[in-house]
């Protein structure tokens, strides 16, 4: 056999096939000319905030068409299941709310895949790294009509909703139509003790089940029975609490970020903390990529930019989730100086899988009680 010279040797290397490299260890650099040659990024969102992240992104990298879908968390997890059902892959990035439903039905089914972005991936705490990876929390918790509560709210303890003075006066979405809101009814059943307690410094008595199996669903049986407002939307919800000009407003849950909008929506919604139990729920909305999606560079890329860049607010890539009421993940992002620190905030954060195990037993007493 005749021996190869070094120079032999190296021009065969250089001749082979590349090794590709992973692109889940790629930089926002490397990304970028493979981003660029796929030219369209899809991305299915359930905050209409994807427009602002779509002109801030398309600045940011000239030649990637960012094409955002405003589509609520249970409209996406219904249409990505019957997509792919269907064979089809539309979405390149999926941007949700509703761990609960999103875990097992979209990741453990393999429809979506999680991916960490290297650059930011020491400055987020395991738990929101995985199972997938948490951009921010959100929020469903009680707000107020802060103009015609000038001295803080009116509601201190959850059952004041139940009784006579706010009788057709409590407004939120129908838990049936959207997932959040179902979890956070679902919460209020996990957390049965904590509403037994607040029922007795509310009354001054123990707790009467009446037949209920505990303190939550009680709470949410002595709800309905007090005239719930249920609406399509959370900015019915806005509407209805925070218009300018009302005497009497009713109070209802929906999103504490939903503030920002105030100045342009006529609205004076303010939040509800000092609440006894709690407020609300505090939960992840995250980001994942379609399970074969046809832009994968783009799409990583992408999630990388919806992280923020390395200053301390993200920059204008974080900038349309850097207000009061959503709390970044990151360690390195400070906190929205007007916002109620994350260590005072009431809201109870979720555990995704215990909602899950409880939820449906949830949704069917809500049903009969509609």
């Amino acid at each position: 056999m005749r021996n190869l010279s070094i120079a032999a040797i190296v021009a065969c290397a250089l001749a082979g096939p590349a090794v590709a490299q992973d692109p889940n260890a790629m930089t926002p650099a490397e990304l970028l000319p493979l981003a660029q040659a796929e030219g369209t990024v899809v991305v299915y969102s359930f905050t209409s905030r994807i427009s602002r992240v779509e002109e801030a992104f398309e600045a940011a990298y000239p030649g990637i068409d960012l094409q955002g879908f405003d589509i609520s968390s249970t409209e996406q997890i219904a249409r990505l299941t019957a997509e792919a059902g269907a064979g089809v892959i539309n979405a390149d990035v999926v941007y949700i709310s509703d761990a609960p439903v999103v875990i097992p039905e979209l990741l453990e089914k393999g429809i979506i895949e999680n991916y960490v972005p290297p650059r930011v991936a020491d400055r987020l705490p395991d738990g929101f790294k995985a199972p997938l990876l948490a951009q921010r929390q959100s929020t469903k918790v009680l707000m107020y009509n802060e103009e015609a509560n000038p001295d803080g709210s009116p509601i201190t303890n959850l059952w004041q909703l139940t009784t006579p003075d706010w009788k057709g006066r409590v407004v939120m979405v129908d838990p049936l139509q959207r997932g959040d809101y179902l979890d956070m009814m679902t919460e209020i059943v996990l957390r049965s003790d904590e509403m037994a307690a607040a029922y007795e410094a509310q009354f001054g008595a123990a707790i009467d089940l009446g037949g209920a199996a505990n303190a939550g669903e009680k709470f949410i049986s002595d709800l309905f029975a007090n005239d719930l407002i249920l609406v399509g939307s959370t900015d019915d919800v806005n509407a209805a609490v925070g218009k300018l000009g009302q005497t009497n407003p009713p109070v209802g849950f929906t999103s504490y970020s939903d503030r920002r909008d105030n100045e342009d929506e006529g609205w004076a919604l303010q939040v509800a903390n000092d609440v006894a139990p709690s407020n609300g729920i505090i939960f992840p909305a995250v980001l994942s990529l379609a399970k074969g999606a046809q832009h994968p560079h783009a799409a990583r890329l992408l999630i990388d930019f919806m992280m923020g860049d390395d200053s301390e607010t993200g920059g204008d890539a974080f900038k349309p989730f850097y207000v009061a009421g959503d709390y970044a993940t990151r360690t390195d992002i400070v906190p929205h100086p007007d916002a109620v620190p994350l260590a005072d905030f009431k809201a109870w954060a979720i555990d995704p899988a215990k909602t899950a195990a409880a939820r449906a037993a949830v949704g069917d007493l809500i049903l009969t009680l509609q």
